[in-house]
């Protein structure tokens, strides 16, 4: 890989590392500090979803008509700016919950710019036959992020106060700007194009994908998962700590398994695409993630072979959902015109966040009505389904 992406790299990891902090520091300011009550806690959660979907739909069209690394600078420097208002806020005694959801708002909007750039600016700094190996590389150095970050973040709001940790993700955004600021490969010439509705736009980008058989197909199947892990994370703490009665901490280490097994994920992607193709390697991927959640409503307490399901879902799941992942986001670099890359991660963007709105609803009316475990067998048959489907329709390597 060249200096550029190394460079480019680096920043990833930090930011990722940064905004796992933020996710991590940002509900215990409301929970520890403001005293927030659930329905303070879902109005947070909604602000994160809405900035997604806001960002996803009318910035994008700036990430087709503008420099790339610039665009990424200044999401850098934004969060960093955004997030120091509240250790500030704090220190003066101003600290409210308004605050924190304008915080999150803003917040997710530049984490919105900076992945959908990011997505773009890959192809500009590395050739199409190794777009795999840099998309592997960033999601397993992601990987090893969603570790230290999750492990660290606890320990850092324990030591510092939650909103003086957020003081140390407003940190992690400049060192990301650094990093960018050193990648001194040329980017090519934006092409001009009068600028259009944001729905007009939106509609470019869903055409790039729709009109592309095997894109569609993928990204629909992709959409499953994102409706399968809200479903799922809406109703599985609850399962596990009230049904089953886990403890945080034993939960603590499952979830750390996860980030090793999305870790091995990354690293076994492109023996595996070379293996079977880039198209199964997904329909594979988004099954076995399926099938993983699927063990979790099979658990039947806090027993040894009830933390045995639990960590085969995470270890099976998150190494499986990372390999379908990288081959997704691969996939769709090389297949969409350059210049509507940036729409076309939008409106996948889009389509991810309203499964995932679908997902949270479905999940809470199943769980009320019938049950937790009724709810998280429905997160896993959606994706499963999904992933059979599409390995019907895959073309094996070497062909489509």
């Amino acid at each position: 890989m060249n200096q550029g992406f190394r460079w480019l790299w680096a920043a990833h990891t930090v930011s990722v590392f940064g905004s796992l902090l933020t996710r991590t520091a940002l509900p215990f300011a409301a929970i520890l500090t403001l005293r927030a009550t659930p329905l303070d806690m879902a109005l947070l959660t909604i602000t994160d979803l809405a900035a997604s979907v806001a960002t996803s739909f009318v910035a994008a069209p700036w990430v087709d008509r503008l420099r790339r690394r610039p665009l990424m600078l200044t999401a850098d420097l934004g969060r960093a700016v955004v997030l120091a208002a509240v250790p500030l806020a704090a220190v003066l005694g101003l600290l409210r919950l308004e605050l924190l959801y304008a915080v999150a708002f803003v917040a997710g909007s530049l984490d919105t710019v900076f992945e959908l750039t990011q997505a773009a600016y890959i192809p500009m700094l590395v050739p199409g036959d190794r777009l795999l190996a840099a998309n592997a590389r960033l999601s397993g150095s992601a990987s090893a992020a969603e570790i230290v970050a999750f492990g660290v973040g606890g320990w850092l709001v324990q030591w510092l106060g939650a909103p003086h940790a957020i003081a140390v993700d407003a940190a992690t955004f400049v060192v990301s700007a650094g990093c960018l600021a050193c990648i001194a490969h040329p980017e090519p010439p934006v092409q001009q194009e009068p600028a259009a509705a944001p729905w007009r736009d939106a509609t470019h980008g869903a055409r790039a994908l729709a009109r592309d058989p095997l894109l569609r197909g993928i990204v629909l199947a992709d959409a499953a998962v994102a409706f399968a892990f809200r479903a799922f994370s809406t109703v599985y703490l609850l399962f596990v700590t009230r049904d089953l009665g886990f403890t945080p901490g034993v939960l603590g280490l499952l979830f750390a398994a996860g980030g090793l097994s999305s870790l091995a994920g990354a690293v076994l992607a492109p023996r595996i695409e070379r293996r079977v193709g880039t198209p199964r390697a997904v329909a594979a991927g988004v099954t076995l993630t399926g099938g993983a959640l699927l063990l979790v409503p099979l658990a039947g307490g806090a027993t040894a072979s009830g933390a045995v399901l639990l960590l085969a879902q995470q270890l099976v799941g998150d190494g499986a959902y990372t390999v379908a992942s990288v081959h997704e986001v691969s996939l769709r670099q090389a297949r969409v015109p350059a210049g509507l890359l940036g729409r076309a991660n939008a409106a996948k963007r889009l389509l991810d966040t309203a499964a995932m709105g679908l997902g949270a609803l479905a999940a809470g009316v199943v769980g009320q009505a019938g049950g937790l475990r009724w709810a998280l067998t429905l997160a896993g048959a959606v994706p499963l389904l999904a992933g059979i489907a599409l390995a019907r329709s895959a073309p094996r390597r070497g062909d489509g």
